[in-house]
């Protein structure tokens, strides 16, 4: 151990975080320590409270710090359009682009036979259960070009078939298996604007 036990505490649970290895937990490690006191205490509430706040929306699936997510609360969008993502983070991506003005529905997951996770493990159940009590509603599946998310567009395809329900997809200007949050505003927008319609 090269570093005192608590710098090495943190740099320990600083490396659990997606994209951060050794060299950049050290780094971040003796920044923090470097913290005025108050800085130290408005971090350590941040992390306690999205812990201890952040529920997912009975509704959408989303992330939320109520009863409901801002965006289903929102009576100014259209809730007939719903954007069904695989996680939040695709969420948090098109509402920065800023063009979408629907709602969204998060699978928490993808089908994958390979990973034992079907149609029951992840979130779709509840989203045939709102689509019944809309009119004329419109799904837009924004999920990844890979095996998994070909696979739930199938299955989700299938489910409203007989039901009319419009299901469209994103355009494919998205290159195939690219994450959804990676992806850069302007190709978001485009690939909104001209998402391609699969079912009615």
């Amino acid at each position: 151990m090269i570093y005192p036990e608590p710098i090495d505490d943190l740099i320990n649970c600083l490396k659990k975080l997606p994209g951060i290895g050794e060299k950049n937990a050290e780094r971040l490690a003796l920044t923090i320590k470097d913290f005025k006191a108050e800085d130290i205490d408005k971090f350590c509430q941040a992390l306690k409270d999205v812990k201890e706040k952040i529920e997912i929306c009975p509704i959408c699936g989303h992330l939320s710090a109520g009863d409901t997510c801002s965006i289903c609360q929102d009576k100014t969008r259209d809730h007939n359009l719903i954007c069904v993502t695989e996680d939040s983070k695709s969420v948090f991506s098109f509402e920065k682009a800023g063009s979408f003005h629907g709602v969204y529905h998060v699978l928490h997951g993808l089908i994958s036979p390979a990973d034992d996770i079907g149609p029951e493990n992840i979130n779709i159940a509840s989203l045939v259960k709102r689509v019944e009590t809309l009119e004329n509603p419109e799904l837009i599946l924004a999920l990844k070009s890979t095996v998994e998310g070909e696979t739930t567009t199938l299955y989700i395809k299938k489910i409203f078939e007989k039901k009319k329900v419009a299901i469209s997809r994103l355009s494919y200007g998205i290159p195939m298996g690219a994450e959804i949050d990676y992806l850069d505003i302007i190709t978001l927008d485009k690939a909104l604007a001209d998402r391609k319609q699969i079912s009615s």
